[in-house]
């Protein structure tokens, strides 16, 4: 027993596992840089990395922005209108009816309960007279009956003839409402001949005292008549008032 020696006994250490963990590792680490290369491929293809980089693709042209621009417009863009001037119209002296100018008549119409009256009125100084008649609207206008005021007429030459296109002219006040109107021989032929005239004034009679004027015109709206004024009444047998214009010369 003296003479026995024990050895150590060698131990056998596998070193398989190491090699397989080592080359693991590797395996992980080229996977990683695989995967990086492809990442850094993927969000920048121009990379340098990258063997196969996409093809050049021309920059699209571009021009300026284009700006709107509010140009002002000239003074005169805004067209103006040019009435062109009236005639020019001389004002003829006021002149005061005499006795013997007018000349009240009384003529008895048929189917009319109220006489109607008739006055002639002549301007020396104008080239035109005129004849009033005041009638009931019904001969003209019989579905109307009192619910009508107006004043018709026509306009004659010296020879009798009706003239047409000559200015008739009606203004002043009534029922204290203004009145301005203005109309031409012909236009209310159907009731008056072929020179005949209308104004329509009101629904309803309506009495007045020399706050209406009439007064004829030429072709040229050259005075043919002084201001007329007359009357108007309430009467229905006399809400139509009838002016007969003849020229004298």
């Amino acid at each position: 027993m003296d003479n026995f020696e024990l050895k150590p006994e060698e131990s056998n250490v596998n070193r398989t596992p190491l090699v397989w963990n080592i080359l693991t590792g590797l395996v992980l680490l080229g996977i990683l840089g695989v995967g990086f290369y492809y990442l850094s491929i993927f969000t920048n293809p121009n990379s340098p990395l990258n063997p196969f980089p996409p093809a050049w693709i021309p920059t699209s042209y571009q021009t300026a922005t284009f700006t709107n621009t509010w140009i002002p417009q000239p003074a005169t863009w805004t067209p103006t209108i040019t009435i062109p001037p009236e005639p020019s119209r001389t004002k003829a002296p006021t002149w005061t009816l005499l006795p013997e100018m007018v000349t009240p008549t009384e003529t008895q119409t048929p189917g009319i309960t109220s006489t109607a009256s008739i006055q002639t009125i002549t301007a020396t100084a104008m080239p035109a007279s005129a004849v009033i008649t005041y009638i009931p609207s019904t001969n003209f206008h019989p579905d109307k009956g009192c619910k009508w005021l107006g004043v018709g007429g026509t306009v004659l030459g010296t020879d009798g003839k009706p003239l047409i296109n000559q200015y008739i002219q009606m203004g002043g006040t009534l029922d204290t409402k203004s009145i301005n109107l203005l109309t031409l021989s012909s236009t209310a032929s159907i009731y008056y001949g072929a020179s005949g005239f209308e104004f329509v004034l009101s629904d309803h009679t309506i009495a007045s005292s020399q706050t209406l004027w009439i007064q004829l015109f030429d072709i040229n709206f050259k005075p043919m008549t002084n201001k007329i004024y007359f009357d108007t009444y309430a009467d229905c047998a006399r809400n139509l008032v009838i002016f007969t214009f003849t020229k004298t010369r």
